[in-house]
């Protein structure tokens, strides 16, 4: 958990760079390695490093597929965690309209503070920590109308539906949470993603070094390329930070439907 935490908080500018300088820095070892090798062993032969590199960037695309699909599945995830949370409070609105009063006055007003909460995210995901305690003390309030409103009519069918959707509003929002902040692209998954790399890498160079010939804009292109890929998986993984970040739009529109509506 060090270890994650310490990652995530590299600017994603500074991951890019770091990704760049490490590609290229590995193509520079593995050329000198290769150019010392063809000073001093004239009978090294060629073909079968290509293979070698070969495989060695199949292995790389591989990772860097399999860990782009990690990242935007828990992307496509949160969309749909935000949506689904989007109707559970619209759901828990209109019941709690039905409810008799006080209760259906104070569970509103309850669940509009909440949905102002979740939309502020929208502007300042710095936020979040607090916005989460505030959330789960607004869970425990709505849960305190619900009981009252459980004792005063035990037989009540809207009570029963406006605890059901109540339900789903607090199960969503722990599931918002652990999917946004704890399922991540594990750090040694990242551990092995730059291993390969500076072994792919040092390959590559390695045969140009073999050839005796360097070609610095193939190595830059290759720098850029790769981290560009690397820098989308990163930004894809982070929900809070980034350019890459789940359109908060459904919430604010209920948040506008909401002050449309009088109490």
């Amino acid at each position: 958990m060090i270890a994650e935490a310490w990652f995530d908080r590299i600017p994603l500018a500074a991951l890019y760079l770091l990704s760049v300088v490490t590609v290229l820095v590995s193509i520079a070892v593995g050329f000198y390695a290769g150019l010392h090798q063809r000073r001093h062993a004239q009978g090294e032969v060629e073909a079968p490093v290509g293979s070698v590199v070969g495989a060695v960037l199949g292995l790389l695309a591989f990772i860097l597929a399999f860990t782009f699909g990690i990242a935007a599945s828990r992307f496509d995830a949160r969309k749909h965690l935000l949506l689904d949370e989007v109707n559970a409070i619209g759901t828990a609105v209109l019941r709690a309209d039905l409810l008799p009063e006080p209760h259906r006055t104070e569970a509103r007003r309850l669940l509009t503070e909440y949905v102002d909460i979740r939309a502020g995210l929208a502007n300042d995901s710095g936020r979040l920590p607090q916005a989460i305690a505030d959330s789960e003390a607004l869970h425990h309030a709505l849960w305190a109308q619900a009981t009252a409103l459980a004792k005063a009519e035990l037989d009540s069918d809207i009570g029963s539906l406006f605890v059901t959707s109540l339900n789903d509003v607090i199960d969503l929002h722990t599931s918002r949470v652990t999917v946004a902040l704890q399922y991540r692209i594990p750090i040694r998954i990242w551990m092995g993603l730059f291993l390969v790399t500076v072994l792919s890498m040092t390959t590559v160079g390695y045969q140009f070094g073999l050839t005796g010939r360097r070609n610095p804009l193939i190595h830059g292109v290759l720098a850029l390329a790769f981290s560009a890929v690397v820098l989308l998986i990163a930004d894809l993984d982070r929900a809070t930070a980034g350019g890459l970040q789940v359109s908060q739009e459904p919430m604010l529109k209920l948040q506008e439907s909401l002050r449309r509506t009088p109490e």
